[in-house]
């Protein structure tokens, strides 16, 4: 949280070191979490799934503009690249659908249920990810395919691509939790790092990157996963506060 809050504060190479930081830490975070409650083996299966299947998807993004639609990054600014894709973009993948994919698990107990919060989820990450690196210069859209109103240099087919690959990487995962030991009773730090995501980053684009429309734009868009989240958090803290008193 403290290296994101200083990214507004940083320009040039500087913010490109926070950027690499910040994807290191978030995906670090993913995998020890998922480490210490669902076993190493799970985690580095949790690895291979998202962060490959998001390096297979840019790469073929990079070639061909599918699933995603034409774009390119910037040269040498945040690492070595695979194929024209920098190699801490897949490692993003893995540190921002890990605690979306949690949340969904919350709010939904069915296979099919979770996997499609996991992909709506993930496109609210991107409402928030893509305008910032894109005002960053990270990658550059050469879609004519139109955008979004106020967002229209971010073509409509990058968000149906994520949502596309991030319904294959919540499948995936679904079929791989099956290995998997119960977890449901230490889920403070993705869930946690999910409400960072969508409220800090709706402040952080309303107030200091000057993107105000994408701070509209990823608060709905998370907001239809941490809406109802909030909700079922409340509503268990009112119930555990009404057994408590129940008890004295």
């Amino acid at each position: 949280m403290l290296v994101q809050i200083s990214y507004p504060l940083t320009h040039g190479a500087a913010r490109d070191r926070v950027t690499v930081a910040v994807v290191l830490l978030s995906a670090g975070t993913a995998l020890v979490h998922a480490a210490l409650t669902r076993g190493i083996r799970w985690a580095a299966g949790l690895l291979v799934i998202v962060s490959g299947v998001g390096l297979v998807a840019e790469m073929a993004g990079i070639a061909t503009g599918i699933p995603f639609g034409c774009y390119e990054y910037a040269s040498g600014r945040i690492g070595p690249e695979v194929a024209g894709v920098p190699v801490v973009v897949p490692l993003a993948w893995t540190g921002g659908v890990y605690p979306v994919w949690v949340v969904a698990g919350l709010l939904s107990s069915r296979a099919v249920g979770r996997v499609s919060l996991t992909a709506v989820g993930a496109v609210g990450w991107d409402l928030f990810l893509d305008p910032q690196m894109v005002a960053d210069g990270q990658w550059t859209w050469c879609s004519g395919i139109p955008g979004l109103p106020g967002l229209g240099e971010i073509p409509v087919s990058n968000y149906l691509g994520w949502f596309g690959v991030a319904l294959v990487m919540g499948g995936l995962l679904e079929v791989w939790d099956r290995t998997a030991r119960d977890s449901r009773e230490a889920l403070i730090v993705p869930v946690g790092v999910f409400g960072w995501t969508w409220l800090g980053s709706a402040l952080a684009h309303a107030v200091f990157l000057g993107l105000p429309v994408s701070a509209a734009y990823g608060f709905a868009g998370l907001g239809v996963l941490g809406i109802p989240l909030v909700r079922g958090l409340l509503a268990r803290r009112i119930t555990l506060g009404r057994r408590g008193h129940g008890t004295m």
